[in-house]
């Protein structure tokens, strides 16, 4: 069978080819996090929507599992599979900005601080993520949420077409007049449909400065944080996109050197509204208790990677989720008692502000779930390495756990170790009933099934 593979792969159309035996094999089949460790037969580099048809082609023919890789920031390692092939859309890195009809037409191997790079020349964003070596493919596949979003919604809000390769190899446009089933599902829906080759994007006026940064007081005062943190932000602009924040300080030369190592409790935020009446809105917030105030106003192209430092490649990572209506009461209560508990400096606690441009959009109008919820919750468990990573894992799992009875969803990028119900409670049961319809569709047979997977009706 591995001959035949090898043989149906070695076809001009299906991209340059990388075996086991390749000098560059272990560096293209190693993804952003640490812990995942797998094996594919091949790694197929494909640069055009014809190289992906004949590579899934390859992978149906000779009944491997396919996995697709944009950035390779998957939690629970879906960019890569053992014994079957990997799709890599890397090579694909064209960007192209029509500042007048303010469009971006984006190639599947983009990164988000590539596309926000060449956005920003001209003014201009797409509402993205939050760690600027994610690949816009997955990101936005799923959702995508940011620090935009509160004002402008999430990527797939912004999203105008696709082009899309099937499973059967048929490349095809979907938008909202172009088989629109396709384009409903993608809006939300994982990479269950086909691998998108290319986006297209609305574009909106940012920066190119924001007020932004992290605000951090020790944990002692966390009750009191919280507190204001909620009245605060719960009548903040659109323009203001916040989160809390729990986790050990970071041992940073701008950090006071009593809180390094200390837990902590913070505030993140991004303000790209007009700067003045950002720090009119920001000010209560920053003269609270005394807080280490980190934020500024700075290029928005810098706030974008301002996490990077904390979620650098090669983590181990174990990310948890839940959708919540609010942080008080036993929610507040529940984050607070984990807090205490984190022993890494790499884990934390980051609760999403949701709301305003988010909750804006209909149900019905995208799969996505979650629109109607006050705040996402990610429970991440990390360290440098394989040292104390069961632990940190076993964390993010307890605090999950305590937050049972109050979780209403989650966000399907952040899923890791949960099941089909798991994937089905993200949707609800209508909109998973659709998307199951769609994949029939599209992939009856599930051949696009190592993801956070939606099985064909």
């Amino acid at each position: 069978m591995d001959d035949v593979m090898a043989a149906s792969l070695e076809h001009p159309r299906a991209g340059r080819v990388v075996a086991p035996s390749d000098p560059d094999y272990d560096e293209l089949r190693r993804v952003w996090n640490g812990s995942i460790d797998r094996h594919p037969a091949r790694i197929v580099q494909c640069a055009t929507a014809s190289d992906v048809a004949s590579a899934l082609q390859s992978g149906r023919d000779a009944g491997w599992p396919i996995a697709v890789r944009s950035g390779g920031h998957s939690f629970p390692g879906h960019s890569v599979c053992d014994h079957g092939i990997v799709i890599d859309l890397r090579p694909m890195k064209s960007i192209e900005v029509d500042p007048v009809a303010r469009i971006a037409r984006v190639g599947g191997g983009v990164l988000l601080g590539e596309l926000d790079a060449a956005t920003q020349r001209h003014g201009l964003a797409v509402p993205l993520g939050s760690v600027s070596h994610t690949g816009v493919a997955g990101l936005t596949l799923g959702g995508g949420f940011g620090w935009l979003m509160r004002r402008l919604g999430l990527a797939i809000d912004q999203l105008v077409a696709v082009e899309l390769v099937t499973a059967g190899g048929a490349v095809l446009r979907a938008s909202a007049e172009e088989n629109a089933d396709l384009f409903w599902a993608v809006r939300g829906g994982g990479g269950n449909f086909g691998v998108v080759t290319r986006f297209e994007f609305r574009l909106h006026e940012v920066g190119p400065y924001v007020l932004s940064g992290m605000l951090l007081w020790p944990i002692e005062t966390a009750e009191d944080v919280a507190a204001f943190y909620r009245e605060w932000s719960a009548t903040a602009p659109d323009e203001l996109t916040t989160a809390l924040l729990f986790r050990r300080a970071p041992a940073l030369d701008i950090v006071p050197r009593e809180l390094h190592g200390r837990h902590v409790v913070g505030v993140l935020f991004c303000w790209s509204g007009e700067l003045g009446e950002g720090e009119r809105v920001a000010d209560p917030i920053r003269r609270f208790g005394g807080a280490v105030d980190l934020t500024a106003r700075r290029r928005y192209v810098d706030h974008q990677s301002i996490l990077d430092p904390s979620f650098p490649k090669g983590i181990w990572i174990h990310s948890k989720a839940a959708n919540v209506q609010s942080l008080d009461g036993s929610v507040g209560d529940a984050l607070i008692a984990s807090a205490h508990d984190i022993t890494s400096p790499r884990t934390c606690i980051v609760a999403w502000q949701l709301g305003g441009a988010v909750a804006r959009v209909g149900r019905s109008e995208t799969p996505f779930a979650g629109r109607a919820a006050g705040h996402l919750v990610d429970l991440l468990g990390a360290t440098d390495g394989p040292d104390g990573f069961e632990r940190e894992r076993d964390w993010a799992r307890r605090a999950w756990e305590m937050l049972q009875p109050h979780r209403s969803g989650a966000y399907v990028n952040w899923l890791m170790d949960d099941g089909r119900d798991q994937v089905e409670q993200a949707y609800g049961r209508e909109h998973y009933e659709r998307l199951r319809q769609v994949k029939r569709r599209y992939d009856p047979d599930n051949v696009l099934r190592l993801n956070q997977n939606i099985p064909p009706a």
